[in-house]
């Protein structure tokens, strides 16, 4: 466990809390302090530090790797701020593409031509871990005389099918 300002902070947090809860039930200062001491690390591990990762969005982050990309789809979304930060994929052929990302999962519509657009491929990054997420990452290559020119991300609402 490497320890950080912010676990700090949060201990000495769930510490108050702790003796203060402790205190209203014994004035003793003799038992509430180390009671408080020895109760502070098994709340903060088992109820207060699961509540933060329940409730924050974040996660893992890794760097791109086509074999992981193709071998295990549900986690695409760590190594996606990758790809965008580094421009890993702008300039890249087609068939370059085809090779670190596989063929593509959906073209994109395009209205004007009351169509699917060719340069406009998507894959599904997954859904980001937390408690609320209810959308689903996806990715947006877009090619300019076949080579890609801008990579972006949206996002999907998560539909589930009812069957009445």
């Amino acid at each position: 466990m490497i320890l950080t300002p912010l676990l700090v902070v949060f201990l000495i947090i769930v510490f108050a809390l702790t003796f203060l809860f402790v205190n209203t039930i014994d004035k003793r200062k003799w038992i509430t302090i180390p009671l408080s001491l020895i109760l502070t690390p098994f709340l903060y591990f088992y109820a207060f530090y699961p509540l933060i990762n329940i409730f924050s969005s974040y996660h893992h982050e890794k760097y791109f790797d086509s074999e992981v990309w193709l071998d295990s789809p549900s986690f695409r979304y760590e190594m996606y701020d990758n790809l965008q930060v580094t421009d890993t994929l702008v300039g890249k052929s087609k068939t370059t593409i085809t090779e670190l990302l596989g063929t593509y999962e959906w073209l994109a519509w395009d209205d004007a031509k009351n169509g699917y657009d060719v340069d406009r491929w998507n894959y599904g990054i997954g859904i980001l871990p937390g408690a609320f997420n209810s959308k689903s990452e996806a990715l947006e290559i877009t090619f300019e005389n076949d080579t890609v020119s801008k990579v972006n991300n949206f996002q999907l609402d998560l539909k589930i099918d009812d069957k009445k």
